[in-house]
């Protein structure tokens, strides 16, 4: 599957989760619900993907990304009701850190789904 078809389906599967258990769940909930909606597509998608930080060659920082999925689109989750920049900041450096160029923040808290697309390189 090609990246913007993966992107797309990705987002189709958010709507579904988001349609299905509506707002007031924990990020956990959701996580787990697109775990098996990304299934259903044949979707691979790996919860809680470790992430190291390195600075000379030494891992000074650990973290745990949402989802990976198809080891190409890095997933982060929000509940919340309002993105803020933090959380666009917190995917990029994930995405830095990972080497990886797509993600996606997705707040499944919000009054109406948000999706923001994000990439590890400024793209106009």
């Amino acid at each position: 599957m090609d990246l913007e078809k993966l992107i797309k389906t990705i987002i189709e599967c958010a709507y579904e989760v988001r349609l299905a258990l509506g707002v007031g769940f924990l990020e956990s909930v959701y996580q787990k619900a697109m775990v098996l909606e990304l299934k259903k597509h044949q979707i691979e998608a790996v919860a809680e993907y470790p992430i190291n930080v390195y600075y000379d060659d030494t891992v000074v920082g650990e973290f745990r990304a949402d989802l990976l999925v198809e080891e190409c689109v890095i997933l982060e989750l929000k509940a919340v009701n309002n993105l803020v920049a933090a959380h666009e900041v917190q995917l990029v450096n994930y995405l830095s850190a990972t080497h990886i160029d797509n993600g996606l923040l997705i707040n499944f808290g919000a009054p109406k789904l948000e999706i923001k697309r994000k990439f590890r390189q400024y793209k106009k």
